[in-house]
């Protein structure tokens, strides 16, 4: 079983700044920062697009919401450092 925070990207298909929050995402944890990537997908669900479709890609930590419209490295880097596992 894992301890790292999750990380969930709220993305849809064909979003180029979610692919780009995606690499920026991926590219952090080859930095060393841990953390499990969660994508979803908000095109599954109504109310998740209705939410989100203005803001992706969001980025949260649990249920927090770090950044919207691209990665905040510094801000998700310190969220995470919060985090205890």
């Amino acid at each position: 079983m894992s301890s790292a925070p999750i990380v969930r990207l709220y993305s849809r298909p064909d979003c180029h700044l979610c692919d780009q929050a995606r690499e920026q995402l991926l590219a952090l944890r080859t930095e060393g920062l841990e953390f499990e990537l969660e994508e979803i997908d908000i095109e599954r669900d109504e109310g998740m697009l209705r939410r989100y479709l203005e803001r992706i890609p969001v980025i949260a930590v649990g249920d927090e919401i770090v950044s919207e419209l691209g990665l905040d490295a510094d801000g998700l880097r310190g969220k995470l450092g919060t985090v205890s596992a």
